[in-house]
């Protein structure tokens, strides 16, 4: 394979988990830097850094339709945001001292877990939607667009969802994909905001989660320009491609693909891992 095949290939592959990404909320990096690693060979650190320019691309593409729709609660992201790029910066620096191998087996887990969890049954979530006393003081209660008009939502446990990114932060800089699987689990399941309105405003969050955390890999030497180029360029594509469908498409749809693709990189991954293929 010659440098423009791969090119572009990469560019492509991209184009897919860029959509995908947008789709679910996760960031292109759930899924390319498993393709970067496992299916292009790429060393995983600088599979990471080219990740993270794409998250950026990912977040700037998807986010902007996203606000203008009505989706996004800026609110609840600027707030949150302040607890992930701490994380971001504690992420990336563990990541520069640990095996490529051990990173590539908590990735697996790390999503492995991601997938069980966005499958759970809503029955299993509390009924009570009283509003959390720190949400009304923040005023980070709203409404989304519905096909029935606006439908407010309250948000809940604002402490727990706080600790969580900063979770998701650290997830961000070690493993390179925006953290948007947790964010979003954090949004959705703990705080209890509905799907659509968390993977919205995990997409606006995710570009400067990853924005804080590539400062440190370029410093390390770890982004390669001649493969974050394609990679940036078809990531953003397919971003826009998926931020036009997402707003017809069903919840229980997104679930369903959320956990497919996720559980099956997975599997994948903590494998190569196991066995030093990465």
């Amino acid at each position: 394979m010659n440098t423009l095949e791969f090119t572009v290939l990469v560019g492509l592959g991209s184009l897919g988990a860029g959509f995908l990404g947008s789709l679910t909320g996760l960031g292109g990096g759930v899924v390319l830097v498993p393709l970067l690693a496992l299916a292009f060979g790429v060393d995983i650190r600088y599979a990471i850094g080219a990740s993270l320019i794409s998250v950026i691309a990912t977040s700037s593409g998807a986010a902007a339709a996203y606000v203008k729709e009505g989706y996004s609660n800026i609110r609840i992201g600027m707030f949150l945001e302040m607890a992930t790029a701490f994380g971001a910066l504690v992420g990336a620096s563990v990541a520069t001292r640990v095996s490529t191998a051990a990173i590539a087996v908590i990735f697996g887990v790390v999503l492995l877990y991601s997938a069980y969890l966005s499958n759970r049954s809503p029955r299993e979530r509390q009924s009570d939607d009283q509003p959390d006393p720190l949400a009304t003081l923040l005023k980070m209660d709203a409404s989304y667009p519905t096909p029935d008009g606006p439908r407010p939502y309250h948000v809940h446990a604002v402490p727990a969802g706080f600790s969580l990114m900063f979770v998701a932060g650290a997830l961000s800089g070690l493993l390179g994909i925006g953290s948007g699987a947790v964010k979003v689990l954090a949004m959705d399941q703990a705080m209890h905001i509905p799907f659509k309105v968390s993977t919205t405003t995990s997409n606006f969050m995710i570009g400067v989660t990853a924005a804080a955390s590539a400062g440190v890999y370029l410093s390390r030497g770890y982004i390669d320009p001649g493969l974050a180029m394609p990679v940036m360029l078809g990531v953003l594509v397919g971003a826009l491609l998926g931020a036009r469908i997402l707003i017809r498409t069903q919840t229980r749809l997104l679930r369903v693909i959320f956990g497919l693709i996720i559980a099956a990189l997975a599997i994948e991954m903590i494998y190569n891992g196991l066995t030093g293929r990465l």
